[in-house]
């Protein structure tokens, strides 16, 4: 056994407090002049009054009229709502979701649908080592192949642009591509290298690196422009480049209520049920949106209110949903999750009945203990059911529509696809 070691007592000196004092920084209010001269100056201000000045803004342009009156409910105030519920209330809003789902919503089939012309493409991109993520190009690839599937674009002929440059020829010679929410871009991208797209629109509010518009930018007979605006601000209709000319909206996870603002803004003139396509200036041919984040939806901007509130929807209702659509996300997404079924949703709604009966347990503790997957089933039913919202206001407008999902859920769980186009 070893020894313990000796033990020394160290003093340590601790200075007086006067030793740490900092002298008081003396900040100086700024005056209206000094204001108005830093606003001058300013670049984020330039770029907001640059913005401004541009025929296409008109602020808050595509949220209706009386979303005004309605504010934007946080995810955590969602939470707070639900966890403030009695047993008994939350078993109520449970079988309510349900019974919507039930109603509303039917069975959707997976759709991976990857072009050969995609494939090459994305075999290309790799061999040109250019910023490239393989579980992205075919969630795109897919979205395209279901465009292509749905009749929103037809096959093109020859070999792909982007790889040999030569261009296909089919949707590109008249039609032109707006990709909302874009990002870097790579979906337009694609689309337009592999279906000889001549026109790209890229709608983005943020700003990028490694965007796609260095490789557009070098071909020499595509117009390309990135217009860096909130979707809410943008009268589409308004871009000079763009008018009179037909268009396909396109957009890869349009974060929550982006997906009813893009909406508003390819169909302002579609707002009353059964018009008939109306147009002003240039005309959508169809959209193909993959939603996401759909605990991020609000009321205040939802697109098919009318349908919820008929339905007994309340603003606090649809909030729950949102909030539940989470659940689908945070699940273990190895492998694709099992086809919802009642079964399933009912061990929930048993559970909270006997909760109720016994009087001893909150709601925190009955979320807590629910298993994973019942969870997992919860969310993607909310998921739907906003979703099938929106489809139906599509199709309320005389549009062809469909819910798709694009890839299994074990690629991502957020594999919504909403194709819609005008009917033949």
């Amino acid at each position: 056994m070893l020894p313990f070691p000796t033990l020394r007592t160290v003093e340590i000196m601790i200075p007086p407090p006067s030793i740490f004092a900092f002298p008081a920084l003396s900040i100086p209010l700024m005056t209206k002049e000094s204001l108005k001269s830093h606003l001058k100056r300013c670049p984020f201000a330039k770029q907001a009054r640059d913005l401004e000045s541009q025929p296409y803004f008109s602020e808050d342009i595509n949220t209706s009229s009386a979303d005004s009156e309605d504010e934007i409910v946080s995810s955590d105030a969602k939470r707070k709502a639900i966890h403030g519920l009695t047993p008994l209330d939350f078993h109520h809003l449970i079988t309510k979701i349900k019974s919507l789902h039930s109603t509303i919503c039917s069975e959707m089939r997976v759709s991976l649908v990857i072009p050969e012309r995609c494939s090459k493409w994305m075999n290309g991109m790799q061999e040109r080592q250019v910023p490239f993520q393989e579980k992205h190009a075919v969630q795109q690839a897919s979205i395209i192949g279901n465009m292509e599937e749905f009749g929103m674009i037809s096959k093109p002929l020859g070999d792909c642009s982007g790889l040999n440059g030569e261009k296909g020829e089919g949707e590109g010679e008249g039609a032109a591509i707006v990709e909302f929410g874009a990002g870097r871009g790579y979906l337009a991208h694609m689309l337009a290298d592999c279906y000889g797209f001549n026109k790209v629109f890229l709608i983005e509010r943020r700003s990028y690196k490694l965007k796609a518009d260095r490789s557009l930018r070098q071909k020499e007979s595509l117009v390309f422009e990135r217009l860096r605006i909130d979707i809410k601000d943008l009268n589409l209709h308004a871009i000079d480049s763009l008018k009179e000319l037909p268009y396909l909206a396109i957009g890869k996870h349009l974060c929550g209520p982006a997906t009813d603002l893009t909406i508003r803004c390819c169909l302002p003139d579609q707002s009353i049920p059964n018009k008939g396509p109306t147009f002003t200036g240039s005309h959508i041919q169809g959209l193909a949106l993959a939603t996401c984040c759909h605990h991020l939806c609000q009321w205040k901007h939802y697109i098919n209110k009318d349908l919820f509130s008929k339905l007994g929807i309340t603003k606090a209702i649809f909030h729950a949903i949102t909030w539940f659509s989470s659940w689908a996300v945070d699940a273990d997404h190895s492998s694709e999750l099992t086809d919802m079924n009642d079964q399933e949703i009912h061990l929930t709604t048993r559970d909270t009945e006997e909760s109720c009966k016994e009087k001893i347990r909150g709601v925190d503790e009955i979320i807590r203990k629910m298993p994973q997957l019942e969870r997992a089933v919860l969310g993607f039913m909310c998921k739907e059911i906003i979703d099938m919202g929106r489809l139906f206001w599509l199709r309320d407008r005389g549009l062809e529509a469909q819910l798709r999902k694009y890839v299994p859920s074990n690629i991502s769980p957020e594999n919504h696809l909403l194709v819609a186009k005008q009917p033949a």
